[in-house]
């Protein structure tokens, strides 16, 4: 019989967490004439009453497993230490807060056991519940993406996977300490079947994602796959070039010394704007190189 591992980064879910324990229960019950489950929690440094609750979890059900970071590394970390740590020959990475609805996974399940995909995701066709900038924002975030980035994202795409376990070992082999799970997920390849589903709101709490966390998130995405931003220096030394001979001409023509401080205005921006992206990339650099561990766990229950 398969056994499916159920890999659920938390941080900071103890209101959710029963709710969200009981679903993986229920779809369990059904699905267990064709597979076993394994849940394995990852407690990402949590402040409340998440890791008390995953105990008592684990002293109910043997099912329960989890991993407690002596600190809080970031959802990214968490999927990653679930995956090292998971034993089923099938993994699904979901968030615990139920936005990622466990009903959809006896759906990934027969996507892949059947051959033909080696992963199932879902992917939201609606943003009801989200702000209109939020929206935007991870609109254009996939259009810029795509842009720049070989690496294609689907639009709506969720981290919600269900995937087999040569594609868990593929991700595993990416083992970069600034990681983007979206981007890897598409890196990796294999074929993926996506679920169309509307926006859920959470089931209680609140998201610990704020507007500013975001937004690094997606710049995190684009410098990770992408080297396009690098150009951006060619270019703009191309249009400044331009714009300089047009200046040159007006000086000639008689205009006046506030069109000079427009030009080294706009020189000196550009410079600043370069120097920033350099910057980014060399950062990247820097981290990776120190070769710190990509998390620490405190304590680790299988």
């Amino acid at each position: 019989m398969d056994v499916i591992t159920v890999v659920a980064p938390c941080y900071n879910e103890q209101e959710v967490l029963p709710i969200f324990y009981r679903e993986l229960c229920r779809v369990a019950e059904e699905m267990s004439a064709r597979a076993e489950f394994e849940f394995l929690f990852i407690d990402d440094g949590s402040r409340d009453g998440t890791c008390s609750i995953l105990k008592e979890l684990r002293e109910q059900d043997p099912r329960v497993c989890y991993i407690s970071f002596s600190r809080n590394f970031g959802k990214e970390a968490g999927i990653y230490a679930g995956l090292e740590h998971a034993a089923g020959d099938y993994i699904v990475v979901m968030d615990a807060d139920m936005q990622h609805p466990p009903a959809f996974i006896p759906k990934m399940y027969d996507a892949v056991v059947s051959g033909e995909y080696d992963c199932a995701s879902t992917r939201r066709v609606t943003r009801k519940g989200e702000s209109p900038l939020r929206s935007l924002f991870a609109r254009l975030f996939y259009k810029v993406n795509n842009a720049l980035s070989p690496v294609k994202m689907v639009e709506g795409a969720q981290d919600f996977r269900f995937m087999s376990r040569r594609m868990a070992e593929a991700v595993l082999e990416l083992s970069e300490r600034n990681r983007f799970t979206k981007g890897i997920f598409n890196w990796v390849g294999f074929r993926t079947k996506y679920l169309e589903y509307d926006n859920v709101e959470r089931a209680a709490g609140k998201s610990k994602w704020s507007f500013l966390g975001l937004l690094r998130y997606s710049i995190e995405g684009i410098l990770a796959f992408s080297t396009a931003p690098l150009l951006l220096p060619l270019l703009l030394g191309a249009i400044l070039f331009a714009a300089g001979l047009v200046m040159a001409v007006l000086r000639l023509c008689g205009a006046g010394a506030d069109l000079v401080c427009a030009v080294i205005l706009m020189v000196g921006g550009a410079q600043l704007g370069c120097l920033g992206i350099l910057g980014a990339y060399f950062s990247k650099i820097y981290l990776e190189v120190k070769k710190r561990p990509i998390y620490i766990a405190r304590d680790i229950q299988k």
